[in-house]
């Protein structure tokens, strides 16, 4: 039986490195992103178009999930909770924070993981599958500029550990993996050269071989395990 995988945030990045890892595999997929034209791009390029199906929209929609839990079906293998924002730029110290944006981050980084996770648990458990949240190093460690989309994904971090206690038929990681050239991080740090950061295409295929293993986390960065592979 073919395998699926639900990937929020593919039209780019991380989120299409994946997807297209997965496609390489022979996966059915589910993707979406909330730049419809650029998720078509995205989708006719990736290896075996004809096993994707795209949902454009935006996670923090409520309608927007039903729509992604009714693409995915019956049976869900892999969900991948990738899709997050930012928050403004060039990214203030907390005492400019607007509280909105706060609230905004919390809404897409933080509640539509969760609520996607409820939204598909049926399709997840019935596969006995898995569940990824993309966090972040800004989740543990403290950044001037990166405390509204630190708490977020910390707050992601502890939402995803519980999971793993609550439903331990299912296989629920928080893989931080690690700094990339990726539009989120240039818009946050333009100064850096992209040559110094992890391409995405790198770091999807590392990430597949953690899940591919025994790792059981509640978090995993996704270099160290890789290191320890090698070694």
């Amino acid at each position: 039986m073919t395998p699926t995988a639900l990937v929020t945030g593919a039209s780019r990045g991380l989120g299409l490195a994946l997807a297209t890892e997965l496609s390489h595999r022979g996966w059915r997929l589910v993707v979406d992103a909330r730049d419809a034209a650029r998720l078509a791009a995205a989708v006719a390029a990736l290896p075996r178009p004809d096993l994707v199906t795209a949902v454009p929209g935006d996670v923090a929609d409520p309608a927007h999930r039903t729509a992604l839990a009714t693409a995915t079906g019956d049976s869900l293998d892999l969900l991948v909770a990738n899709a997050s924002a930012l928050g403004p730029t060039p990214l203030p110290r907390l005492a400019d924070l607007d509280p909105a944006a706060l609230e905004d981050l919390l809404r897409v980084n933080t509640v539509a993981p969760l609520a996607l996770v409820q939204a598909v648990l049926p399709a997840l458990e019935r596969a006995g599958g898995t569940v990824v949240t993309v966090t972040s190093d800004a989740a543990v460690e403290a950044y001037e500029g990166w405390g509204g989309y630190g708490a977020s994904k910390a707050a992601l971090d502890l939402l995803t550990a519980v999971l793993a206690v609550e439903h331990p038929r299912l296989r629920v990681l928080a893989v931080d993996p690690g700094d990339m050239a990726t539009d989120m991080h240039a818009a946050a740090d333009p100064g850096a050269d992209p040559a110094d950061l992890a391409a995405p295409e790198d770091v999807a295929p590392a990430l597949l071989r953690v899940l591919d293993g025994d790792v059981t986390g509640p978090r995993v960065r996704v270099a160290e395990v890789a290191a320890a592979v090698r070694a």
